[in-house]
């Protein structure tokens, strides 16, 4: 991995920990990585880590399911809000989105287009 490639993933890797909507177990990864990186380990821990990522990362389809679920609506805070939600979805699928766009997701989503790049 070059070390701009690795500057990139540690950037997008805070943004990742930092975003409210990313799970205990992407952020443990992201911290697990940033320790790793430039050391011996880094290899082995980046495999790790985009398996995480490609596990938690959010498809569209999957963001506007969920935001029609009863559980949906009770993490986006009511049924009007998660209707909201699949509505954005919808648009941001019609434009050709693959990929839920909160900043959790955005951050897996540029970090896994670099995986060619971190392998």
């Amino acid at each position: 991995m070059t070390g701009e490639v690795r500057e990139f993933v540690k950037e997008k890797s805070r943004e990742l920990m930092e975003s409210a909507t990313c799970s205990a177990e992407a952020r443990e990864a992201a911290k697990t990585w940033l320790e790793a990186a430039g050391t011996p380990a880094e290899a082995e821990e980046t495999k790790r880590y985009l398996e995480e990522l490609k596990a938690d990362i959010v498809t569209v389809d999957g963001l506007i399911a969920f935001a029609e679920s009863e559980a949906g609506a009770k993490v986006f805070g009511g049924a009007d809000k998660a209707k909201g939600v699949a509505q954005h979805g919808r648009e941001i699928k019609a434009a050709g989105a693959v990929y839920c766009d909160c900043p959790a997701c955005a951050a897996v989503e540029a970090i896994l287009k670099r995986e060619s790049e971190m392998l």
